[in-house]
């Protein structure tokens, strides 16, 4: 696993083989996070959620591209184990894994965030709820963006806050934005 971009780029991070996680293609993760820039300044006090955290591939961009605090949040042990220690490594104080179950961070959060991303397991029965969820649970301040990474099969484009959806290879995600107060 390569961080793309950022204070941290180039770093690599060996990932074990015992892993369950699918961690977002280096490409996929390149060219995402080229379209989330156009929505989040990442360096303006930016606050962001990593559900479903995995690896922390997806934290660490974050935390290397200057979030001012990244909240993962993985329920598999060894997971959360290694992206841990990754964060005591890198000495990263902005950065905070969480041990727990997604669906009740989410109900229990009572935070805002600029970006929330989620990359549940493809198979995952309850995939489609999550961005009810993350809008019925207001995880996003005013003109917040959520991100969920998916396969294929699903279509989130009649969602009210579904603004596009990009698909590089077999990975797919679909864009969500807060509109705030309108």
């Amino acid at each position: 696993m390569r961080v793309i971009t950022g204070t941290l780029k180039g770093r690599h991070f060996d990932v074990p083989r015992s892993f369950k996680a699918r961690p977002t293609t280096d490409f996929a993760k390149e060219n995402l996070f080229n379209v989330v820039r156009a929505y989040i300044d990442f360096e303006d006090d930016c606050e962001a959620l990593d559900l479903f955290t995995g690896t922390g591939s997806i934290s660490l961009e974050l935390v290397s591209r200057g979030c001012k605090r990244v909240i993962s949040v993985e329920k598999e042990p060894l997971h959360y184990t290694f992206i841990n220690k990754i964060a005591k490594e890198l000495k990263a104080e902005q950065w905070l894994p969480l041990r727990g179950d997604v669906f009740k961070y989410i109900t229990r959060c009572g935070e805002k965030f600029d970006f929330v991303f989620a990359d549940p397991p493809y198979a995952l029965k309850e995939l489609a709820t999550i961005p009810d969820l993350v809008f019925e649970h207001n995880l996003l301040k005013d003109d917040g963006l959520f991100v969920l990474e998916h396969g294929k099969d699903y279509d989130f484009s009649e969602h009210p806050n579904f603004v596009e959806h990009r698909h590089y290879g077999s990975v797919n995600f679909s864009f969500f934005k807060n509109k705030g107060e309108e």
